[in-house]
């Protein structure tokens, strides 16, 4: 495995590791009344820019942003486009490049 493999599976695991700590984060501020939450546009920036698994999975977990369409529709499309783009990058590059 080269450099640039090693250094895409930290970012994962990096991204990943953020992304469950932020939503465990937001569900606990959900139940103390007043507090200051996370935004809703920052949990979906973390599934774009690469937690979309982990973020779905813990969601499922602690049960946290369930019921609202925005998330259990819009992180599966996020999850779905990015295996997509992984995809089309794999075969772009062995098809055109090796």
């Amino acid at each position: 495995m080269t450099v640039y493999g090693y250094a895409a599976y930290g970012y994962i695991a990096l991204i990943s590791l953020v992304s469950i700590v932020v939503c465990a984060v937001d569900k606990r501020l959900a139940k103390i009344e007043g507090a200051r939450r996370v935004p809703e546009i920052t949990l979906i920036a973390l599934s774009a820019f690469g937690g979309s698994v982990a973020m779905l999975f813990t969601m499922l977990l602690i049960n946290h942003k369930t019921r609202k369409p925005k998330f259990m529709i819009g992180i599966p499309i996020i999850i779905v486009l990015q295996f997509a783009m992984i995809w089309w990058s794999v075969h772009f590059i062995t098809t055109n490049f090796l």
